[in-house]
């Protein structure tokens, strides 16, 4: 064989081998987003069937707080709502709701001793609030993997190898927060 065949053989198989290990690479990172997102989903679940008992046994102590109640009760069909639409902008907007009304409602809850002191209200409370923890973590992990794997789609030469596999960009799953100063001398009056 000439030098010049041999040359152009192995120039071939590097590149072969180099399109393979990429591709591969992209499917990792694709895959890595989708384990993650499942992760958060599994969170939102648990949560979103903790909720409605969290409001009944509020609402059998808080007669007065029923706008409160209802927020949390609105806000929950809301984030069902854009997740099952797969809307993650939506989502990070039901979810900064949710998680108002769930804060003006615990402190709403320092006013009823006879609340706080129900067996059932604090273990949701605090399985809620496990719960809440463990979706912050959860979305900085989902939106990190979402960075790494929308950086590498859009770098050369993984820009060609992702065009040609038809890979997406994904979203990144934002909380807002709210803007809105909290009247504390309200909530307590």
């Amino acid at each position: 064989m000439e030098l010049t065949t041999i040359v152009i053989l192995l120039a071939i198989t590097l590149a072969a081998v180099f399109t393979i290990l990429s591709y591969n690479n992209l499917v990792r990172l694709k895959h890595n987003v989708t384990r993650n997102w499942s992760n958060i989903d599994v969170s939102l679940k648990q949560r979103h069937d903790e909720l409605p008992k969290l409001v009944e046994v509020c609402r059998q102590h808080m007669a007065y707080e029923q706008e409160t109640l209802d927020r949390i009760v609105r806000a929950r069909s809301a984030v069902a709502a854009a997740h099952g639409r797969a809307d993650l902008r939506a989502l990070g907007l039901a979810e900064t709701e949710l998680r108002a009304g769930l804060g003006q409602l615990f402190a709403l809850a320092e006013n009823y001793p006879q609340l706080k002191a129900n067996e059932s209200f604090r273990h949701l409370a605090e399985r809620i609030t496990r719960l809440e923890e463990t979706i912050a973590d959860r979305r900085e992990l989902y939106n990190e993997s979402v960075n790494i794997h929308n950086i590498r789609i859009q770098q050369f030469p993984d820009l060609l190898i992702a065009r040609l596999g038809s890979f997406r960009l994904f979203e990144l799953l934002e909380f807002y927060e709210a803007r809105d100063d909290v009247d504390l001398a309200q909530l307590f009056a």
